[in-house]
């Protein structure tokens, strides 16, 4: 990191600090916006609707300072927003409103084996051979073509992400990168959540479906306490994580009520994923939300976000924030056979990453087929 981006992490690191504090900070965020270079205007013209005292995200920002390590929250900061929002996604976006040729990609999505402990009722990797997987060599080399092109936030997902021991050797050598994993939580023991804490620069999603009736039907017996046991080693070592769910049926009016929203606060959950049941490969139709349902999804999410230190995504509702579907115009997923879909729902590909770099995927100038969302194609 430059000069520039060290300061600029210094006084976020205090703006957090005063907005957990519920302090006055308006002398810290404009000395940030008088000395913040050019590119950083977007995120420094956010920054009094973040960090006032009186922004709706101040409860969040108090828990978020308060929860995570000294090590993790300066990877938050200089991984993260400084590295990745400002110095990366910014001017891949600006890149691509001047060329049009290679689509601003906010995360990519990675797959490195589809091997897994449990058999969850509907996943969307069901069906995939579970024996096959990306060598550490090609994730590596994904990672840093991605790294140069100014992606610096990859979501690692499976199968189980924390089946394959060398995925840490992928957080460390990229120490400057962020990553976030949605992960089973049955196989963090000791050892792994100190790995997490030490390395600083992981984010990791739970999934669950509700509480202990709701997960152990759709994961198997015993799944829920081993995920609140994985919790619980991460919130003493100071790691962010949050919770993952899918939505269905059966469990919409649970993972959406006040008890559940509080009892993930209260297990040290700062974010929460709310993903609409799909219905891939031998799913159960029975299972997807009515059109009724989806828009009580979106009223109770609205009231956690107006009532709750929690900051949620739902993956269905939130759509118009992003412009409509992302699926291979700001992410992409690259699946354990080296495939890239556009989407981890969508199994269609035309290229894969062992035999193409990512760049040439990626511009989709050259390309006969399309990605969703991409309407400048050919």
């Amino acid at each position: 990191m430059g000069l520039t981006d060290r300061l600029l992490s210094g006084l976020i690191d205090k703006s957090l600090k005063s907005a957990s504090n519920n302090s006055d900070n308006g002398l810290l965020i404009k000395t940030i916006k008088q000395l913040a270079p050019t590119r950083y205007k977007e995120f420094v013209d956010s920054l009094d609707v973040f960090l006032s005292p009186n922004s709706p995200f101040q409860p969040i920002i108090s828990k978020l300072y308060d929860r995570l390590n000294e090590n993790a929250r300066k990877k938050f900061i200089n991984n993260f927003i400084i590295n990745h929002n400002i110095n990366g996604f910014v001017p891949q976006y600006e890149k691509e409103n001047q060329e049009g040729e290679i689509p601003a990609i906010y995360s990519v999505l990675i797959s490195p084996s589809f091997a897994c402990n449990l058999k969850c009722r509907g996943c969307y990797a069901q069906d995939y051979p579970r024996k096959n997987g990306l060598d550490y060599k090609t994730l590596d080399s994904v990672v840093s073509q991605a790294d140069k092109l100014g992606i610096r936030f990859f979501t690692i997902l499976g199968g189980e992400p924390f089946i394959r021991g060398d995925i840490f050797d992928l957080f460390q050598k990229h120490n400057r990168l962020y990553f976030q994993t949605f992960t089973n939580g049955t196989l963090i023991d000791d050892k792994k959540a100190d790995r997490l804490a030490s390395l600083g620069n992981i984010w990791v999603n739970f999934s669950l479906e509700g509480f202990e009736k709701e997960t152990d039907e759709r994961r198997g017996e015993g799944t829920y306490k081993k995920i609140i046991s994985g919790m619980s080693k991460l919130k003493e070592r100071g790691v962010g994580f949050g919770y993952s769910t899918t939505v269905t049926k059966r469990n919409l009016d649970i993972i959406t009520s006040d008890e559940f929203v509080d009892s993930m606060i209260e297990k040290g959950s700062l974010i929460g994923w709310y993903f609409l049941y799909m219905p891939v490969a031998n799913s159960d139709l029975e299972l997807m939300p009515s059109p009724e349902e989806r828009l009580k999804l979106k009223k109770r999410g609205e009231h956690i976000r107006k009532n709750k230190p929690l900051f949620i995504v739902d993956f269905w509702n939130d759509a118009p924030y992003v412009e409509g579907c992302i699926a291979g115009k700001r992410y992409i997923h690259i699946n354990a056979n080296g495939d890239v879909e556009p989407c981890i729902f969508m199994h269609f590909a035309t290229d894969n990453i062992q035999k193409k770099p990512l760049k040439e995927i990626l511009n989709f100038s050259k390309k006969s087929v399309c990605f969703s969302g991409q309407m400048n194609c050919v």
